[in-house]
Parts: structure tokens; sequence; C-alpha cells
């Protein structure tokens, strides 16, 4: 079975992360390297893992979650249906089965809020962990010198989040994403201006895992 170390070490995984990478940095977007990847990935499996699902499929939104962003190599436009097809061609070269090879692109392409649906557990998963991942560490270094005011709202949004986790609570049934905001520097509806259209995809996402999604602001409990 393919793993998620086998793609982590393989060289057109890394140039196309790496130019991706680029391309959104040129853009002006927040972070989406290595770093996200790699908690999207260890987000996705864990969501998985602790919904029931077996080995296998945990190591498949691994690596659903890891590579779900390369076809912003291509264009930020469309990059999770460009992204799905370049992670099929990397993943059955390197000697993967079709069918699992077939269950990534599908939730690679379906992980963006604009036209994404959970149409599978990885899927779900996929989601639930990408949408989690705001944080001050994903505003690029070149930016966080200006005013408050002069940041977008993305920027401004990820700066004040000091803290982002995304959890399954078996006891309870939920799915839950705990967010700590220092409204000193944005306001808990700037978080919504942006996110609510994400929060409504993580929701379906739970439901399709047999969960509820509860959202949780500074110690808010929002269902």
């Amino acid at each position: 079975m393919i793993t998620i170390a086998d793609v982590k070490k393989d060289e057109e995984v890394k140039a196309i992360m790496y130019m991706a990478e680029n391309q959104i940095e040129a853009l002006g977007f927040t972070e989406h390297s290595v770093r996200h990847s790699s908690i999207v990935s260890k987000w996705a499996g864990e969501i998985l893992q602790d919904v029931g699902a077996d080995e296998h499929r945990v190591e498949l939104a691994k690596i659903a979650g890891y590579l779900h962003d390369i076809g912003n190599s291509i264009n930020r436009n469309n990059h999770a249906q460009s992204g799905a097809i370049l992670s099929y061609n990397i993943l059955t070269r390197i000697g993967m089965n079709y069918m699992d090879a077939a269950d990534i692109m599908m939730a690679i392409g379906n992980h963006d809020e604009h036209e994404g649906l959970p149409v599978s557990d990885i899927t779900s998963a996929l989601i639930l962990a990408d949408k989690a991942d705001v944080h001050k560490s994903r505003v690029r270094a070149n930016t966080t010198r200006m005013s408050m005011e002069n940041l977008n709202i993305h920027d401004r949004v990820n700066l004040a989040a000091e803290k982002s986790i995304v959890y399954v609570d078996k006891a309870a049934g939920e799915i839950i994403l705990n967010i700590v905001i220092d409204t000193e520097k944005c306001s808990v509806m700037d978080y919504f201006e942006i996110y609510f259209g994400r929060m409504q995809l993580c929701r379906r996402a739970a439901d399709f895992l047999g969960k509820k999604f509860v959202l949780i602001i500074n110690d808010v409990r929002l269902v």
C-alpha cells in the first residue's frame, strides 16, 4: 500500500508543491505551504480514525490532505479540480491502485467551498481539516508589520487567530472546531464574513460522517 511517507518523499510531489506555494505567495494569499498541507493531512487522518474508519481509509485521508492544494501550481482558480487530476496521475505513477487514487481524486476535487460537496468519508474529513486551519502563522511575514486597517480581511482574521483545532468528541457524537480569536485585532463577525460558507460545508461534512458539527469561538459554543 502506498503511504503518506511514500508521497512526501516523491520528487515530483516536492516540485509541484514548491511551485504551488510560489504562486500563492506571488498572488498575496495566506500561506498554503507544506506546513498547511501537513496539518490538514494530520487532522484528516485523526478525524477518520476517531469516527471509526479502518487504517486503510485513514491513510488515504492523510494523503488527500497532504496533496489537496497542489492545483495551486497551475492556477488558484479551479485549483481543487486541477489538483485532483494531478494527484491521480502522481499516485498511479508511484503504484497506487486505481480505485484508491480515484477516491483521493474525488476528495481533492470536492474540498473547496465554492463547488465542493462531502461525497465520501475521505472528502468529509478533508473538508473539516482544511477549513479548520486558521492561524496567525499563515500570515506572510512581510504583512505582519502593516497596521490592521491596511491588511485584507483574510490576513486580519488569520493574524487574530491565536489557536485553532478540530477534533471528534466521541461521547457527544460531535466534531468540534475550537478557535481562539484576539478580538482586539478583528471581530468575530470578520471571521464569519469570510468563513460562513466554509462552516456550512463543515456542517454538511460532519453530517456525512454521522456527527454534529460544533463551532466554539472564545469559549462560546455555536451549534
